[in-house]
């Protein structure tokens, strides 16, 4: 058969090839993952960035392209509920009528444009050339005309236009301003307490991003050997933490590749550290971590533990995650046990224990500046189906340790439904048992409220919002 020939193309400008930019298909990439599988941008960037420094020729990324890439990525996520008032604003359409891959597209050509400081006419091309690249000519079409639309004014003017005024609906304002749900607002709210400012500075503190802490663990590394790294400075209250300042990689540290020192937020540290210091009656010899993954608290109680000729028993219920707390636990032979088993359903004896840790499955609301797509996957109702859950562990924790000995309960959640409400719930089934005042084991941390137990605050303390509630078992 004849090849039939080409038609000719019409009268007008020549075609174009788009110009493909690595950083922003890369960031595109990131999004459309997260969107597609529910996945965590902590847990997705790091492949994505390593395989493209590993890349020959002029797609390998160098550290300013993973700086920029990351950005995009992160602001993206975090200021997502306020991109789509204004994108919405900027469409003919409900939002939820606009493919998810276009408004990918959007939200970074939006973030660009409004949160950081490359230049308008930059920002709008090159969100123009990814779209041409990923959605094709028409679709790029409409994103550079609602990307125009979008830079015609600057983040005040555009949240002036789409937030609702504060004394009319301050919870949906704060949403909107904050991009946070309007049910996140409200619970923050009510778990913090007081007026305004305080919520505005810990809302802000959710969409910055956090520093790297490290943690060395005792026996193992000092904070004076991580503090010889380029880029590090001490941690704020855990005598064991290192901070990375901006642009210091983890994976860069000797002590942190041969497991000896480990990245945990200094919230998460301080939890663990309470619960090894705090006082006992009697032996100190067994502990537990009930809820042991992925490994960071169990690995700075364990090296702690083995300080103290006491021998931990680290349990995690599901296979791959107890898998995860045994290389975390890896150096410290005889002084350990790593087991895949249900809290709740005890594979121990009851009272075995003088010190039990239950850092129990949360909403996460606490740790929204590393995981910020959090704040948009998780719903009210989800409060009820960690309830139960919650509330068996902490049970089975009380029967775990023995008359004297005392239990930790941590959750990485400020709601007041996973923190104190769990405790007065289950107290009151366990008459034999008293609140230790946690606040004189965090020594040297301020604003630590009236006690007994403990919320830390981003805004406050620089940590994830961790709460803790110590209990002694007393007959």
């Amino acid at each position: 058969m004849s090849e039939q020939p080409r038609r000719p193309r019409k009268p007008g400008k020549s075609y174009r090839r788009p110009q493909k930019d690595p950083v922003r298909i890369l960031a595109f990439e990131a999004l459309r993952a997260v969107d597609e599988r529910d996945a965590y941008a902590n847990l997705v960037l790091p492949p994505l960035l390593r395989k493209a420094r590993e890349k020959e020729g002029p797609e390998r990324f160098d550290a300013r392209d993973a700086a920029l890439a990351t950005e995009l990525v992160y602001g993206t996520l975090r200021r997502q509920g306020t991109y789509d008032a204004i994108i919405a604003d900027c469409v003919d359409r409900p939002l939820r009528e606009v493919d998810p891959p276009v408004l990918d597209v959007l939200s970074l050509g939006v973030h660009q444009l409004l949160g950081t400081r490359i230049p308008s006419h930059a920002a709008v091309s090159a969100s123009v050339e990814l779209a041409r690249v990923v959605l094709g000519d028409g679709r790029a079409k409409f994103v550079n005309a609602v990307l125009r639309k979008v830079a015609r004014d600057d983040l005040d003017g555009w949240l002036e236009r789409v937030a609702p005024p504060y004394d009319e609906d301050p919870e949906d304002h704060l949403a909107v301003v904050h991009s946070h749900p309007r049910w996140v607002v409200s619970a923050l709210w009510d778990s913090l307490g007081g007026g305004r400012t305080g919520i505005e500075e810990l809302l802000a503190a959710d969409n910055e991003r956090p520093e790297v802490t490290l943690v060395a663990r005792p026996g193992r590394a000092t904070p004076d050997e991580l503090l010889g790294e380029e880029a590090a400075v001490p941690g704020r209250w855990s005598p064991y933490a290192v901070r990375l300042s901006e642009g210091g990689e983890p994976g860069a540290v000797e002590a942190v590749r041969e497991g000896r020192a480990g990245v945990q937020d200094e919230g998460s540290q301080l939890v663990a550290l309470a619960l090894a210091n705090a006082p006992l009656d009697g032996p100190d010899r067994r502990w537990l971590d009930g809820c042991a993954g992925p490994g960071g608290k169990a690995a700075l109680l364990g090296a702690l533990a083995a300080e103290r000729g006491a021998f931990l028993l680290a349990s995690e219920k599901q296979p791959h995650r107890a898998g995860l707390v045994a290389r975390a636990l890896d150096g410290n032979p005889g002084t350990y046990q790593v087991i895949a088993a249900d809290g709740t359903r005890p594979a121990w004896r009851p009272g075995s224990f003088d010190r039990v840790l239950v850092d129990v499955p949360c909403t996460g609301l606490g740790a929204l500046r590393r995981r910020p797509e959090a704040r948009w996957r998780r719903r009210p109702e989800d409060l009820d189906g960690f309830a139960p859950l919650q509330r068996g562990l902490l049970r089975s924790a009380l029967e775990a340790v023995r008359v004297g000995g005392v239990v930790a309960y941590a959750t990485c959640s400020p709601h007041l439904a996973e923190t104190r409400a769990v405790v007065a719930d289950v107290l009151k089934q366990h008459p034999g048992t008293e609140l230790l005042d946690a606040r004189p084991l965090l020594p040297g941390v301020p604003d630590l409220g009236e006690g007994p137990d403990v919320q830390l605050w981003p805004h406050l303390h620089g940590t994830d919002a961790m709460y803790l509630a110590l209990v002694r078992r007393t007959s």
